[in-house]
């Protein structure tokens, strides 16, 4: 009897452990990867990987004021077993980094985008040409007296169609009185023998302005003219009517005066 109660108890309570374990479980969230910090006096990092085995880490370091610093270019050739360091020093902070080949000779370029607090220069860009290993600096080419008009910072720069492009908002007037007009001058750069070329794809706004200006100055002008001329005209055809009516009167007076 004791036997068969025990079993009985045994069957009673696989079959609750059963009924329990068919209860789906939350299912547990997995931790979201934090981005690893960069510890001192590091400050920023991005990987770049041109092609398997060529990747480039850029970085920026300092310590002390960090409106200063310097940069490192660490180029890894994993295929060759080759590894090279380039470094230069680095007014502002590094906003970000890009890869391009603006001139199409398989040679990749690494551009390095920072801001300063110079108030003439607000965005700088620090560009190598990378081939066979070795790092050619390339000289990043300033904004023109007309590219700079208007020109306060706020730039955004970006790869297109294997160009740099870069476009910045439009202000008027000077110093604290400068508002935004709303408009956005677009460049875009290229390479052509290692030299940087630059293309102005929007008009400016103050020329759009002043053109739009002139456009209706001149209509106004013509009309003016086309009134002179015909009040000229018809001026003329009073005074040759009027003339030719007193020489109509003298000739009937001469008749009249013979007749008698």
């Amino acid at each position: 009897m004791t036997n068969r109660f025990y079993l009985f108890a045994l069957l009673i309570g696989t079959v609750i452990a059963g009924c329990g374990g068919n209860q789906q479980k939350p299912a547990a969230t997995a931790p979201v990867a934090k981005k690893p910090e960069l510890m001192p006096p590091f400050r920023f990092h991005k990987l770049i990987e041109v092609s398997p085995g060529q990747s480039y880490d850029i970085l920026s370091w300092g310590r002390g004021s960090l409106d200063a610093g310097s940069f490192m270019i660490l180029h890894s050739d994993s295929s060759a077993i080759k590894y090279t360091t380039t470094t230069g020093d680095l007014d502002g902070t590094i906003v970000d980094a890009y890869n391009a080949d603006m001139d199409l000779d398989g040679n990749p370029e690494i551009l390095i985008q920072a801001k300063s607090k110079d108030t003439t220069n607000y965005a700088s860009i620090y560009a190598f040409e990378f081939s066979n290993n070795k790092a050619n600096k390339l000289d990043f080419p300033k904004l023109n007296s007309s590219q700079r008009k208007g020109y306060r910072g706020n730039d955004n720069f970006y790869i297109r169609d294997g160009k740099l492009m870069r476009e910045f908002p439009i202000y008027s007037g000077s110093g604290k009185d400068a508002k935004p007009t709303g408009a956005k001058r677009q460049l875009e750069y290229g390479l052509r023998g290692n030299e940087f070329t630059v293309k102005q794809l929007s008009k400016d706004s103050t020329e759009v302005a002043d053109k739009k200006g002139a456009v209706a100055a001149v209509p106004v002008k013509q009309n003016v003219e086309k009134k002179t001329t015909t009040t000229k005209k018809k001026s003329e055809k009073k005074s040759k009517s009027s003339s030719s009516k007193s020489k109509k009167k003298k000739k009937h007076r001469r008749r009249h005066q013979e007749d008698e």
